[in-house]
């Protein structure tokens, strides 16, 4: 709200104030009172922390399609099978690789018959690299479908799906899913308020409706460098170790990130009114023996406390704290013990 706008509602009130007033005096009527309980308001020392709910997933995951195409010979898992890392998970059809197996045998033969030759003067040096390049060639080419023909995994974790059966053709779609569990990951979007203050390595915890009584460790790994015009967001990649695997990938939970000690406004939640088909909160304090409507900004909830935030919210104001539903802006008040 400008204050353009904030003087204007407030002389609004002052007149109306006024003209209530003079109606009661012209009249002879008694003006409004209500009776209100409050207190002084004073700052309280809190532990800051932001809550934010993101999904979990496996910290590696592994897709594993070979890059040769062919018949699959074998699959050596099913869904749900644990892997130790160089665990063969597919084997392809051999053919290939076994033919390039003996053709690098023959060369190796013939490699080592031109090295004696060319040591007694019977073979060219030109010979000699033209069968060691042959070679190196092939070693790489032997190399390379050795990994594509016994496919391994690379690091330890849990099939989470698998496309083809044995003897099916290959056609480029993943054959199984490698997903690691031990160690899970997840991205949190926390509003760009606080990026000053999240930094890498912080340490913050997670909690999930399914374990209602257990709090997981986890922490920030990475901290992206740039905010979300769009929803004014900066995302956080934090790693948790799962060693007794009690989560999953695809779990739902809630991240609480703690940023240090604050001294700040709390009220209790129910003095502070929300206005009808809005999200627009609101609360009283007692300015000249009157109520004074202030709008205000929730900030952290503490059981039956919550933070409140306005500039007119600060250390020595009178805040209504029973009776608040019956006011208007303007109307005398008496305070009650």
């Amino acid at each position: 709200m400008n204050k353009t706008l904030i003087l204007a509602t407030a002389a609004l009130a002052l007149i109306a104030c006024n003209k209530q007033k003079e109606n009661a005096v012209a009249t002879g009527e008694t003006e409004r009172i209500e009776q209100v309980r409050t207190i002084i308001l004073q700052p309280r020392e809190i532990q800051r922390e932001i809550a934010v709910s993101t999904n979990l997933q496996g910290y590696l995951t592994q897709n594993v399609a070979p890059s040769l195409t062919g018949k699959i010979e074998h699959i050596y898992c099913e869904v749900g099978d644990r892997k130790q890392k160089g665990d063969l998970l597919v084997r392809m059809d051999q053919t290939q690789y076994k033919t390039t197996k003996i053709t690098m045998g023959n060369l190796e033969i013939e490699k080592n018959r031109i090295e004696q030759l060319l040591r007694s003067g019977s073979a060219t040096q030109q010979q000699f690299d033209q069968i060691t390049m042959q070679y190196n060639q092939t070693k790489e080419q032997l190399e390379f479908l050795e990994q594509n023909t016994y496919v391994k995994a690379p690091f330890a974790g849990v099939i989470s799906a698998k496309t083809y059966e044995d003897g099916e053709l290959y056609g480029g779609q993943p054959i199984v899913v490698l997903t690691q569990i031990n160690r899970l990951k997840a991205l949190v979007a926390v509003p760009e308020t606080y990026f000053p203050r999240i930094k890498q390595g912080m340490k913050l915890t997670l909690t999930s409706e399914i374990y209602p009584d257990k709090v997981f460790n986890a922490q920030v790994e990475v901290v992206y460098p740039t905010i979300d015009p769009a929803t004014h967001t900066f995302q956080c990649k934090i790693q948790i170790p799962n060693d007794k695997l009690l989560l999953r990938p695809g779990m739902f939970v809630t991240t609480r990130i703690g940023l240090g000690k604050e001294r700040t406004i709390v009220v209790p939640y129910q003095s502070v009114e929300k206005l009808v088909g809005a999200n627009d909160r609101y609360v009283f304090i007692v300015e000249d023996g009157r109520a004074k409507r202030v709008s205000v900004e929730l900030g952290q909830r503490f059981d039956q406390d919550v933070e409140i935030i306005s500039d007119e919210i600060h250390e020595g104001v009178e805040y209504v704290t029973t009776g608040q539903h019956k006011l208007v802006d303007g109307v005398k008040l008496n305070v009650v013990e």
